[in-house]
C-alpha cells in the first residue's frame, strides 16, 4: 500500500451538497468548526475575498463550483440567452482574488466548456467542476508520493503558511508531502511558522498536523533562519500560488525570504504545486500581480488596534521566490530539478 493510502487527510473543506456549494470557514479554526453555505455566485465571490476559503487549489475549485452557480442563475433569468448574462458574474469570480492562477484557470475551464452546451447549462458544468475537484485530489496524492521519496529518513523540514488540504481538495500539496513522508518514516519532526498576519501556520497547519499525530512545533516567522540553523532543518516545504513560466514562484509574503535563508543555512527548497498551478503566460516573477490586503490586518489582532493611531501599513500577501533559489518543483506529471524555463516546458510539452 502506497504511503499516501495511510496518510490521508480527514478534513474535507469544500463540498457540493443539496445545489449549493458548502465551505468550511478557514477564518474560525481552530476555535470552531463551521461551515458557510453559499447558494449563489455572488456568495462564492464573497467567501473567496474575505477569506472563507483559502489557499490557489481550493479557490480554483470553489470558483469552478460558482460558475455552476453562475450558469445556473442566468439560465433561470434569460433562458437560452443565459452566456451572454452570465458575463459579469464570471468576471467577478475571476478577479476575486488576483494573485492564485488557479482561480482564473478553473473560470476558464468552464467559460471553454460553455461554448458548446446546448440547454440547461447547470449538470454538464457541475460535473466538470466536480471533475476538477476529483482531479486535484488524486494529483495531491501523486505529489505527495513523489516528494516523499526525496526527503532521507529522519528529516526535520519546515513549512510555511498553510498547503494542506485546507488549501486543496483533501491531502494537500506541501502537507501531502509532509503526511507522505511522515508516514513513511522520513519526517521525524515538523517546524512551521506562524505566518503572519492571518495565522495560516499557528492556527490551520498547526491544526491539521496535530489532529493527525505527526510532529509539529510551530515558530515565529523572525525565528525561522536561527531555526533552520539551530536544528539542521533538511527541507523547507511550500506551495505556491502561480508558477511563472521560467520557475519564479508567487506564494504567501516571507516565502522568498525564507528561501534565502534556506540557501544560506544548507536546507533545500521543495515548492509542490499541481499544473493548475503553472501559468506559461507569464514570463517571470516581475509579471505577476501581488495581491495587497487593508492595512488594517496588521495592525490589529482581532479588533483591538495595537499600531499607534496614524501609522500607515503596507501589505501585501505574496511574494516571489526566484528559481534560482528553488532546488525541486513538484507537480503530479514528475519532479523538476533546478527548474527553469526549458525544463518546464519540456514537462508540460510531455504532459
Amino acid at each position: 500500500m502506497s504511503p499516501s493510502a495511510h496518510a490521508s487527510s480527514t478534513v474535507n473543506p469544500i463540498q457540493w451538497r443539496d445545489d449549493r456549494l458548502v465551505l468550511l470557514d478557514q477564518r474560525l479554526l481552530p476555535g470552531a468548526e463551521i461551515h458557510v453555505d453559499c447558494a449563489t455566485s455572488a456568495a462564492v465571490v464573497t467567501a473567496i475575498r474575505d477569506m472563507v476559503v483559502r489557499g490557489a487549489p481550493a479557490i480554483g475549485i470553489a470558483g469552478a463550483y460558482g460558475m455552476v452557480l453562475a450558469a445556473r442563475e442566468a439560465w433561470q433569468r434569460v433562458g437560452p440567452a443565459w452566456r451572454s448574462d452570465w458575463q459579469d458574474a464570471v468576471t467577478a469570480l475571476r478577479e476575486a482574488r488576483p494573485t492564485a492562477i488557479n482561480l482564473a484557470w478553473a473560470v476558464d475551464r468552464l467559460v471553454l466548456a460553455a461554448q458548446t452546451l446546448d440547454g440547461d447549462p447547470g449538470l454538464p458544468l457541475l460535473v466538470l467542476a466536480q471533475q476538477l475537484h476529483a482531479e486535484d485530489l488524486a494529483a495531491n496524492h501523486r505529489m505527495g508520493q513523489l516528494g516523499a521519496a526525496l526527503i532521507a529518513p529522519g528529516s526535520t523540514v519546515m513549512t510555511h503558511c498553510n498547503a494542506g488540504a485546507l488549501a486543496t481538495a483533501g491531502h494537500g500539496t506541501a502537507l501531502g508531502v509532509i503526511r507522505d513522508a511522515h508516514a513513511a518514516g522520513r519526517i521525524e519532526r515538523v517546524f512551521a511558522t506562524e505566518t503572519r498576519p492571518w495565522l495560516q501556520g499557528a492556527r490551520l497547519t498547526s491544526w491539521e498536523l496535530s489532529r493527525e499525530g505527526i510532529p509539529v512545533t510551530l515558530i515565529t516567522d523572525g525565528s525561522a533562519a536561527h531555526v533552520m540553523r539551530a536544528e539542521a532543518v533538511a527541507w523547507l516545504i511550500v506551495g505556491a500560488d502561480r508558477v511563472a513560466a521560467n520557475g519564479d514562484v508567487a506564494n504567501k509574503i516571507g516565502t522568498y525570504g525564507l528561501a534565502i535563508a534556506a540557501r544560506a543555512h544548507g536546507a533545500r527548497v521543495m515548492v509542490v504545486a499541481p499544473l493548475s498551478t503553472f501559468d506559461p503566460a507569464t514570463p517571470d516573477g516581475s509579471a505577476i500581480h501581488i495581491e495587497e490586503r487593508a492595512g488594517e490586518e496588521i495592525t490589529t489582532i482581532g479588533g483591538q488596534r495595537y499600531a499607534p493611531a496614524g501609522v500607515t501599513a503596507y501589505n501585501p500577501v505574496f511574494d516571489v521566490t526566484p528559481a534560482a533559489l528553488i532546488d525541486v518543483l513538484v507537480t503530479e506529471a514528475g519532479v523538476i530539478e533546478r527548474p527553469d524555463r526549458a525544463r518546464i516546458a519540456a514537462l508540460q510539452a510531455a504532459r
